[in-house]
């Protein structure tokens, strides 16, 4: 017979989380590639869902992943023109980065 009493305490599920993404005081043309990075990785996130949406259906609706990644297509050269203005202005550029995670119910 197997005693039920749990060695440890059940800790509730954390419904709230926040990760310091990027915090720190970056060149132009660091800073410039870090945003660069970031949107690509999210414009690659969609292009992949929008593969997954077609496999198989060709018929998909994948208006959302198209219309998002015009836009971060869009934000990328937004990003590139700011930075590219500030580049010969010997300034530095502060990047604070927090992903707020929580859980929808």
């Amino acid at each position: 017979f197997m005693k039920s009493a749990l060695k440890y305490p059940v800790q509730a599920i954390k419904t709230k989380q926040k990760i310091q993404l990027i915090d720190g005081e970056f060149t132009v043309s660091e800073a410039n590639d870090v945003i660069q990075s970031l949107i690509n990785e999210k414009i690659n996130f969609h292009k992949l869902q929008r593969l997954t949406m077609c496999e198989g259906f060709s018929g998909a609706n994948t208006k959302f992943p198209d219309s998002r990644i015009t836009e971060l297509e869009n934000d990328k050269l937004t990003a590139k023109q700011f930075f590219k203005q500030l580049k010969s202005k010997g300034v530095t550029i502060k990047i604070n980065g927090v992903l707020e995670i929580s859980i929808n119910e």
